[in-house]
């Protein structure tokens, strides 16, 4: 650094032939310049500047190290902004793993966009509904459901889904909406098996935690399976609010107990 900044001050004052007007321009005290000019007059061995009263003119030397310096000081400025336009263009492989249901529906349309965007990079996604050690696996990105408590990884939140219990139009008809999550022990649930398939099932009421205890009609390790049984009036089924986007969208599915949903857990 020390040595460009010498180069640097020879060219400007070369320049402006003058030490004070080279200083002005690149926005340095005059003394700073002088001794960084000095100094690389000292490490090369010869004058390249010679100092009157009146101006300040090239050695021969210094003519001909000019070019040297200048040829010098645009390859290394060329350096930078190469490294610069290469730090903002995306290269090699990402990867990322995310719950299955999930990465299909948000993550990989936006991951498409990003390789339609920068064509020098790659990307391998890792779709599972299990956590797994990021740094074992070599995973550049995980994103996860839930809280995180993990102080040895960076962590940003993206966003937030609801734990939400859902049923058809035809189920409420035939049965009825529970008014109450206790109510629950008399409808028909389903549960996929993951983090989420527990038997205490959280809510709140009040603004204060609510655990009840479930047990349900079927547990089955397919997400998709889990829904469809709540799609075709079998029974409620308890999810989170992206993965029945769609249904709610258009009236297939509905929300029960909404108002005893508990916080949102973070993406």
């Amino acid at each position: 650094m020390d040595r460009i900044l010498e180069m640097t001050a020879f060219v400007a004052v070369a320049d402006a032939a003058s030490f004070s007007a080279g200083a002005k321009a690149l926005g340095l005290s005059a003394s700073t310049v002088t001794r960084s000019v000095a100094a690389l007059e000292s490490r090369l061995g010869a004058r390249l500047l010679l100092r009157t009263t009146r101006a300040v003119r090239l050695s021969d030397a210094g003519r001909q190290f000019l070019d040297d310096a200048k040829r010098l000081l645009r390859d290394i400025e060329d350096a930078d902004q190469a490294e610069g336009n290469a730090a903002g263009r995306a290269r090699g492989e990402l990867r990322i793993t995310a719950p299955i249901l999930f990465g299909e529906m948000h993550l990989l349309p936006v991951l498409r966009e990003f390789l339609d965007l920068y064509r020098d990079a790659r990307a391998r996604l890792l779709l599972l509904d299990r956590v797994i050690n990021i740094i074992e696996e070599g995973i550049d990105l995980a994103l996860r459901i839930g809280r995180f408590d993990d102080s040895s990884l960076c962590s940003i939140e993206v966003g937030r889904v609801r734990r939400m219990l859902v049923a058809s139009p035809d189920y409420l008809e035939r049965h009825g909406a529970p008014a109450h999550p206790r109510e629950l022990d008399h409808h028909r649930m389903a549960q996929s098996i993951g983090n989420s398939a527990r038997r205490e099932w959280l809510f709140r009421e009040h603004g204060q935690p609510l655990s009840i205890s479930i047990e349900p009609t079927l547990t089955v390790s397919s997400l998709r399976a889990t829904v469809d049984c709540a799609r075709e009036g079998w029974s409620l089924a308890r999810v989170l609010s992206y993965q029945v986007r769609d249904e709610l969208k258009r009236g297939a599915l509905i929300g029960v107990l909404c108002e005893f949903e508990p916080v949102p857990l973070p993406v």
